[in-house]
């Protein structure tokens, strides 16, 4: 089995790269998603993010995620200390999901922070998706409905495309020009070799 690592800055449109790869027959194991669904049902997770931030964290039992963010997105010292809660998990996770999948010879996960997180460990090769700057920020701003300031903030707290792609082995450029589809088929005629 070949474990793809796929990643991208905020509004590259990797998760549209990971559904054309799932539409080719690739399980997707999506980090952001299932990092969201374990903040909300982990005991461990819950026990020490209210620890961090407080009981109004949590109201009757439900996460605000409004809140979290709020505390996380501009500060990177709070988000690296809540990265350090939830990464483990999301490992043990991720393991557990492999292990379900080991019948398909390609599975992919799919995180924006692959890099930054250490997930790229458990990969064995990385798709870094593509989109200029300015594409991304507008995207960004269209699908959250948020400032281009805050989405500027949040590009600033990840790492920058450069690093990522030079630590990448493929890279989808993403610019409304280029056939994403021919780009994912081509990755997977390079990995099935």
């Amino acid at each position: 089995m070949t474990i793809l690592g796929i990643t991208g800055g905020i509004g590259s449109g990797k998760s549209t790269v990971s559904e054309l790869f799932r539409m080719s027959g690739v399980p997707i194991y999506t980090a952001d998603d299932e990092s969201k669904k374990l903040v909300a049902t982990s005991p461990v997770i819950r026990e020490k993010l209210i620890a961090m931030f407080g009981e109004d964290l949590y109201k009757d039992g439900v996460l605000n995620r409004a809140l979290l963010a709020s505390h996380i997105f501009t500060d990177n010292e709070k988000m690296n200390k809540v990265n350090a809660i939830i990464h483990p998990e999301v490992e043990k996770h991720f393991e557990h999901w492999v292990a379900c999948h080991s019948k398909y010879p390609i599975v992919a996960h799919e995180a924006a922070i692959l890099f930054e997180s250490g997930f790229q460990r458990l990969v064995d090769k990385v798709v870094m998706v593509y989109a200029p700057l300015e594409i991304r920020i507008e995207r960004v701003m269209k699908r959250d409905n948020i400032s281009k300031e805050l989405v500027e903030a949040r590009i600033n707290n990840q790492m920058t495309d450069e690093e990522k792609a030079k630590l990448s082995d493929f890279v989808i450029v993403n610019d409304d020009t280029c056939s994403l589809i021919e780009q994912v088929l081509a990755v997977l005629q390079q990995v099935k070799k």
